[in-house]
This record gives C-alpha cells, sequence and structure tokens, in this order.
C-alpha cells in the first residue's frame, strides 16, 4: 500500500521531499531524473578497439637507381676491406698480393701462351703463393719504414722516397722474385745465378720506366696504410711481364759463368 503523495516510476517508490526552511526546493523531477540515472546498471560492455591507422597509397613509381645502389654497395666493400686493413694489416695485405699475382699470371698466360697450351696452373699457385708470402708482407714492412725515415709528402720526400724505391728495394725484390720461382721450379744455384744475370738487369731497366710514375702517386697522395694496396694494383700490369720473365726456359750455365 502506497503512501498518500508518494510517486510511482518504474515500480519504485519515491517520497516527496519536504521543502527546506532556509530556501526553495528543487523541483520533484529533478529528484526523480537524477534517482532513475542513478539506479540504472552500469554498463559493462567494453570500449571497442580503435581503428588501424589508415595506410597511406603507394606511390605510383617507387624505385632506387642502379646507379645509387651500386655506389651503397662499392662503399660498403670500401669500408669492410678498411676494417680488414685495420684489424689485420699484413695478413690483408698479404691476401690482396696473392689474389692480384693470380690474376695477373693468369691474364699473362693467356696472353703470351697459344689457345691450344692448356694453362698452368701449378705456375699461378708459385705466384700466388709468391704474392701471400713475400709480396704482401714485405710491402707493408717498406711503406711503413719509409714513411717514417720521410715523414712528409712534399715533392722533395717523394723523389727520395722514389729513388730508394728504384735503388734499394727494387732490385732486392726483383732479385727475391726470380730466385724464389726458379728455386719451385727446381733449379739449381748455379742455374738461379745464371737466371739472375740473364734476366735482372734488363727486368730493372723495365721497372725505371714504369715504376716512377706509379710511384709518385703513391707516395705523394695515398696513405701509408693504402699504399701496398695501390701499389699493387700498379703491379698488376707489372706482374704480367714479370711472370712472364719468370717463365722463360733455364739460362745456360755456362754462357753466364764465361760472361
Amino acid at each position: 500500500m502506497a503512501t498518500a503523495g508518494a510517486f510511482h516510476a518504474g515500480g519504485r517508490l519515491l517520497l516527496p521531499l519536504r521543502r527546506s526552511p532556509h530556501g526553495p526546493s528543487p523541483s520533484p523531477w529533478s529528484h526523480l531524473r537524477s534517482h532513475l540515472i542513478s539506479s540504472k546498471p552500469s554498463s559493462s560492455a567494453p570500449h571497442p578497439p580503435p581503428l588501424p591507422p589508415a595506410r597511406s597509397a603507394p606511390a605510383a613509381f617507387s624505385f632506387t637507381p642502379t646507379s645509387r645502389k651500386t655506389g651503397a654497395v662499392g662503399a660498403g666493400v670500401v669500408g669492410w676491406y678498411l676494417g680488414l686493413l685495420d684489424a689485420r694489416p699484413v695478413l690483408t695485405k698479404s691476401v690482396t698480393a696473392a689474389a692480384i699475382f693470380t690474376a695477373a699470371d693468369l691474364t699473362s698466360q693467356m696472353c703470351t701462351l697459344g689457345p691450344e697450351v692448356p694453362l698452368d696452373f701449378l705456375r699461378t699457385t708459385r705466384m700466388a703463393s709468391y704474392g701471400l708470402l713475400i709480396s704482401g708482407p714485405t710491402l707493408h714492412l717498406w711503406f711503413n719504414f719509409i714513411s717514417k725515415v720521410f715523414p712528409k709528402k712534399d715533392v722533395v720526400n717523394t723523389l727520395k722516397k722514389m729513388f730508394l724505391g728504384q735503388a734499394v728495394y727494387g732490385p732486392i725484390i726483383n732479385s727475391v722474385f726470380f730466385s724464389y720461382n726458379a728455386g719451385l721450379q727446381g733449379e739449381t744455384v748455379p742455374e738461379i745465378t745464371a737466371r739472375l744475370k740473364r734476366d735482372l738487369v734488363p727486368t730493372i731497366k723495365s721497372g725505371i720506366l714504369y715504376w716512377p710514375a706509379c710511384d709518385f702517386i703513391t707516395f705523394k697522395f695515398v696513405p701509408v696504410h693504402l699504399q701496398p694496396l695501390v701499389s699493387n694494383s700498379f703491379s698488376f700490369l707489372w706482374t704480367i711481364y714479370i711472370t712472364y720473365m719468370a717463365s722463360l726456359k733455364k739460362a745456360d750455365v755456362e754462357l753466364a759463368t764465361s760472361t
């Protein structure tokens, strides 16, 4: 049974509020609205997931020029090689020299031998071992030594380095080259001596015509740690020549002893 003056709203019993003596009371409809809102069950529905970000439309043409890709690859190879030079300088220069001697000897054989003659890979192995064991390490030591003796890169010091290269290093390393190659071919000491008498002086004369310009560029413009690499690069053509000279037949011992 409902009390007089009460309101019924949705099966709920709401009692009227008495007026406050201190001021006007709010409208009963406002109390009814606030009570109905507060009595509603709270919604526990999950929030909808956020919408994925809108994808931008692909460009009509997206490509990288081949030259740019090639430049990036080249820069990566150079950076990798420079890192190897810093980490293992002697080993890196030795392997580089071996690769250059291998390529130069194969080129020399293809240029001097007939097409019916097969390539002599044993000869190529000898040349590669010379580059690995002798040329690479000695070039590393020589360029470091000469840079300490003449640290400046002015023209006068560059000419001094060139002179020492032709007067000291060149004759010694050419003698070692011919002796090493002849010894691996089984030549005796008199035969090696005869070969040096026959081939060393012409080789030194040819080197005087070829190496001064190469040495000037190397000593004047190239950093010390890259000088063996540049020198080995210049030596590609030179190695084609000296591998040909080293492949010549044995010298006549009797003729060499008589002169």
